[in-house]
């Protein structure tokens, strides 16, 4: 395994070109998509997509029907053929092709010096400035055919699939313009036959607005087809007798833009991206309802025939021609992170405001320590109580100072709970901490500094208690602060401990998420400008548990390693199950150099770190031990609480079921493929 290949970890480099056509000039025509197949060999592209009737223009209309012009078409078809003989690239280019008694506008799949088959367009449109059905015949009933071409027989029909043997997971569907428009495309059929990859080779002219519809299509074709959807419309040279054409070229793959070119270009121009086959499989893998799907439409989808080839790709690296986000929970695209945090964090209260309303409006207890964590849960009950109308005053807080907790954090704590409005107050345990380790004859009671995991669950164990007892006696409910990523980790004190509560209102959010749900909370000014100033003071504040005594902060990331990297293990894993080496090939494109790429809007300079592949391999390591060999556990007994991000839950209720016994040797025996 090269480590550094794309190919090796389950991408496909995929190309949507567009270019200068001269209409009625087959000979040219031909010569511009070599010239820019060879440009795409030279990046490593397995697959390049051209726009509708490329080999003579789209805007040729009953030139269509001239046979000095088809003639023309069939020696730019066999000049393609030859000039791919030692490109890597599969060609799939437009072109009206001769059949039986009429022309059909077909997408042509040449590779390495073979037409591999042709698909033609199946519904050619007749209304407003199309007039297609005069000369092209619709292809939508052409299945189980073959076609004559360059003295061969091939494939021909609706239903081709063309599967690359080496590249697994490969797998081609070509449809033409207007089949993207109807009701029911031709791609849909192909996907729930196998089809990963759906081509569309578009002549479509420019109006206004329909770039946004073509987006929408592509976009809306690519995540219900769990697919990637790869579009090329024509441009310049296109006649301008009564239209214009910009050339629009795009890449989608599941809902998610991948490459797109800038309009109305002036030379070729073609958009490329790494297309994830393992994601796409993964995909559908887990989405069931979508083979159900294909076993409803089992009498069409079972018709499909499978042309195979091989690409036999590069294994050299060719580096990573998509955008891997830093932070997969945290957009880095301002408004998207705005709209994320809006619905994160009314999720959150929404949930809570009715899970109070459904058990007879208790009151909440919680403990605040001046932490994120505890300040976003805090802030997410005060405006659940507004939207009940409730007084904050119901929300009954407490800080709960041990050994180890700073004046920083705890006066953090006051402010925040006295700007809101709660009920406060502070609860020393130290003295039941010492009565406890004392009767334990725990080192530390007889003054030793011995501060080891026992003393730090003392203090977490009777923090909860405490708040547990509290609720009893005020007729409240305990409101846990745990997130995501400790749960992922297991970084929590099991049953009397954080890991509990009557219910938990972060359990969905991970933790690189929080601080940014601060911010928006102090930029949209849910709260009053002190309290923006209190919460603005806590986000300047190293995360620590602050158990342990001592003159340096006890840092939780010093420990356990950096929350950036292990959320996005936990993404790559809860959402796409990826393996570590793959999961270790994503981390290094995204965070081997901290000057490219964009960051999240606020997210601190000085936090702006980068990683080596050494320091991803090891934190990987670590988060595959703790989270599929130890604390499981842990997350098989955790309170009810909102999912919030579709990268997923921990809940045994919902995205995440596994057993409390297993072991991380699978995923061990993979991340031994990372070098060191």
């Amino acid at each position: 395994m090269n480590f550094w290949s794309i190919y090796e970890h389950g991408f496909a480099r995929v190309a949507s070109c567009t270019g200068h056509t001269v209409i009625a000039d087959p000979r040219a025509n031909a010569e511009a998509v070599l010239r820019q197949a060879r440009r795409c060999a030279e990046e490593g592209v397995a697959v390049a997509v051209f726009p509708e009737l490329g080999l003579t223009g789209y805007s040729i209309e009953d030139l269509l029907l001239q046979d000095a012009v088809l003639d023309e078409v069939e020696e730019a078809v066999e000049a393609v053929r030859a000039g791919s003989a030692g490109l890597l690239p599969v060609l799939v280019v437009g072109a009206p092709l001769r059949h039986r008694n009429r022309v059909y506008n077909c997408a042509v799949f040449v590779h390495r010096g073979r037409i591999l088959g042709v698909a033609p367009k199946s519904y050619p449109p007749n209304y407003r400035e199309f007039y297609e059905r005069r000369q092209i015949a619709a292809g939508d009933d052409e299945r189980g055919g073959t076609i004559r071409i360059g003295g061969e027989s091939v494939p021909f029909g609706v239903e081709l699939l063309f599967e690359a043997e080496d590249v697994p997971g490969l797998v081609l569907h070509a449809e033409v313009c207007e089949d993207m428009w109807v009701p029911v495309p031709p791609s849909a059929e192909a996907a729930l036959a196998g089809a990963t990859v759906l081509l569309n080779l578009s002549g479509s002219p420019i109006t206004v607005g329909r770039a946004e519809d073509r987006k929408l299509l592509c976009r809306s074709a690519s995540q219900r087809c769990l697919a990637a959807y790869v579009y090329a419309a024509a441009g310049l040279g296109e006649s301008s007798t009564d239209l214009s054409w910009d050339g629009q070229a795009m890449i989608y793959e599941n809902g998610a833009l991948l490459a797109e070119t800038d309009r109305f270009p002036l030379d070729d121009q073609y958009a490329v991206a790494d297309v994830d086959l393992d994601l796409l499989r993964q995909e559908r893998a887990r989405m069931g309802s979508f083979d159900d799907n294909r076993r409803t439409h089992a009498a069409r989808t079972g018709g499909f025939r499978t042309v195979p080839f091989r690409v036999d790709p590069p294994t050299a690296d060719l580096g990573l021609r998509r955008r891997v986000e830093r932070f997969p929970f945290v957009p880095a695209d301002p408004q998207r992170l705005a709209q994320d945090c809006y619905e994160a964090y009314n999720i959150q209260v929404a949930a809570l405001q009715q899970r109070l309303a459904a058990i007879g409006g208790p009151k909440v207890v919680i403990g605040v320590s001046g932490g994120l964590d505890s300040t976003h849960a805090l802030i997410v009950a005060a405006r659940a109580m507004d939207r009940a109308g409730r007084p904050r005053s119901d929300i009954l807080a407490f800080t709960l100072p041990g050994f180890a907790t700073g004046e920083h954090t705890k006066g953090n704590a006051h402010r925040l709970m006295n700007s809101l409005g709660v009920t406060a107050a502070e609860l020393d345990i130290t003295p039941t901490a010492r009565l406890m380790l004392q009767e334990m004859g725990h080192p530390f009671a007889a003054g030793e500094p011995v501060y080891d995991v026992t003393f730090e669950n003392v203090q977490a164990g009777l923090r909860t208690d405490y708040l547990f007892r509290l609720a009893n006696q005020r007729g409240g409910i305990v409101l846990g602060t745990g997130d995501l990523s400790e749960l992922a980790l297991g970084w929590s004190t099991y049953g009397v401990g954080d890991q509990m509560s009557h219910y938990n209102v972060n359990s969905g959010v991970p933790k690189t998420l929080i601080q940014h749900l601060i911010r928006w909370v102090i930029s949209s000014e849910q709260f009053d400008a002190e309290t923006g100033k209190t919460l603005a003071a806590i986000l300047d504040t190293e995360i620590s548990p602050e158990l342990v005594p001592g003159e340096e902060l006890q840092s939780t990331e010093s420990k356990i390693g950096p929350y950036a990297l292990h959320d996005f293990t936990l993404y790559q894993v809860l959402r796409h199950g990826f393996r570590p080496s793959k999961i270790a090939f994503l981390a290094w494109h995204a965070w081997h150099d901290r000057e490219a790429g964009a960051w999240p809007p606020g997210f601190p300079e000085a936090e702006r770190k980068a990683y080596d592949l050494a320091e991803i391999r090891h934190w990987l390591d670590y988060f595959c031990r703790r989270f599929f060999a130890f604390a499981q556990f842990k997350r098989s007994a955790m309170p009810n609480g909102p999912k919030v991000s579709a990268g997923g839950s921990l809940s045994p209720r919902g995205d995440w079921r596994a057993p409390s016994d297993s072991s991380a040797k699978a995923w061990l025996h993979d991340l031994a493929r990372v070098p060191e």
